[in-house]
């Protein structure tokens, strides 16, 4: 690890300087997105090319050197991309935000302390991974860029940090509500609430890969309810959110811990869950909304979900956010079925907005963008 030191700039250019970066992050990855969307619009291509060149610049007129060679071989990635030499790909994406990550960091820790450390071992291997991503190699593109992404943030590799400890999963019945953003209630509702979750713990832990999802379900989607004025029940939000994935106890754990890609008859099995897990509730009237909830969170705005292929309006509002948040949580966790590593949760916004339109409800789609921009812009400074 080396460290930089500042040389004597004024405070006011520095924070010009971060004011930029931060604006064309922003820029940035709203144009990501858009590329997911037409990853072959030449415009968006150079207009990302552009923010990292000029970023490349900014840094440069202030002698911020050591992350110089490392945004111009981005930038020299780009420039392929814009010139329709190479493809975009989602994993080009996360190596934009990564790289632009680190430049806001080194920034910031220069305005405060006056230096910042940054590992130029590193950096020289970033360098020569980009470097080998040429026009005449198409095939090893998509291995490179993961192998770029992967020595810019190891941790997409390792195991998930939001499993619960044992000693999160003893708090108390009040601490796990406010957990989940969940306010107070009447003692019957809140009961049944929590009589839910603890029903789903046991369930959870049947499969390595669930745990701790239904919490982070229903926190995620009271969360962006609760930004659109909780258009839906929060009470039947959360217990939809808990007990949507009931059925799933009842898979073959062959079937559940299965490796490789899905037979269509165990898919079309898989799919019985969301029966399985709406009768749960079926005579518990009180929970009506949350069943319908449960029973509809797999169907899509064009008609092409299931079980009922409903369309549009026909779908509760309730069944639409959850579908979101289901899909972002299978997204940036592993699952045994998934032919794909865990997406980074930028990334996994990325994609989601790439397959809004034909599965996901626009006015949701807007809380979700806006909740998670700010999620991750606060990860980002702690």
């Amino acid at each position: 690890m080396q460290t930089f030191t500042l040389d004597d700039l004024d405070d006011d250019i520095l924070n010009d300087l971060l004011e930029e970066i931060n604006e064309l992050y922003e820029t940035s990855e709203q144009t990501l997105i858009e590329l997911e969307v037409s990853p072959e619009d030449n415009e968006l291509q150079r207009a990302l090319f552009r923010s990292i060149h000029t970023i490349k610049g900014d840094l440069g007129l202030v002698n911020f050197t050591p992350l110089i060679p490392l945004l111009q071989h981005v930038e020299d990635l780009l420039d392929y991309l814009r010139q329709g030499k190479i493809a975009y790909t989602s994993t080009m994406s996360d190596l934009v935000l990564l790289t632009m990550d680190r430049v806001k960091l080194f920034v910031e820790s220069c305005k405060e302390s006056g230096k910042a450390d940054y590992d130029d071992e590193l950096h020289g291997h970033l360098v020569r991974h980009i470097a080998r991503i040429t026009p005449d190699n198409s095939t090893e593109h998509e291995k490179l860029l993961a192998e770029c992404v992967l020595l810019l943030d190891p941790t997409l590799d390792a195991r998930d940090a939001d499993t619960p400890t044992p000693e999160q999963a003893r708090a108390s019945e009040r601490e796990t509500l406010d957990n989940i953003g969940l306010e107070a209630h009447q003692d019957s509702i809140q009961q049944d609430i929590l009589f839910f979750r603890e029903l789903m713990e046991p369930i959870e832990r049947r499969s390595r890969y669930w745990q701790g999802r239904s919490d982070r379900i229903a926190r995620l989607a009271l969360f962006i309810n609760k930004i659109r004025g909780n258009p839906v029940d929060p009470s039947q939000l959360a217990v939809a959110c808990y007990v949507h994935d009931f059925g799933m106890a009842f898979m073959p754990l062959e079937l559940l811990h299965k490796t490789g890609p899905l037979k269509e008859a165990e898919f079309n099995l898989m799919r019985s869950h969301v029966y399985k897990s709406a009768r749960l509730l079926e005579h518990l009237d009180q929970w009506n909304e949350a069943r319908k909830i449960v029973l509809q969170h797999h169907e899509r705005m064009d008609g092409k979900g299931y079980p009922l292929a409903l369309k549009g309006d026909d779908i509760c509002e309730g069944a639409k956010l959850l579908g979101i948040v289901d899909t972002f949580d299978a997204l940036t966790h592993s699952r045994a079925h998934d032919t794909h590593t865990k997406r980074p949760k930028k990334r996994a916004v990325v994609e989601i907005n790439r397959i809004a339109e034909s599965q996901f409800c626009p006015q949701w789609m807007k809380a979700f963008n806006k909740v998670m921009h700010s999620l991750l812009t606060k990860a980002e400074a702690s």
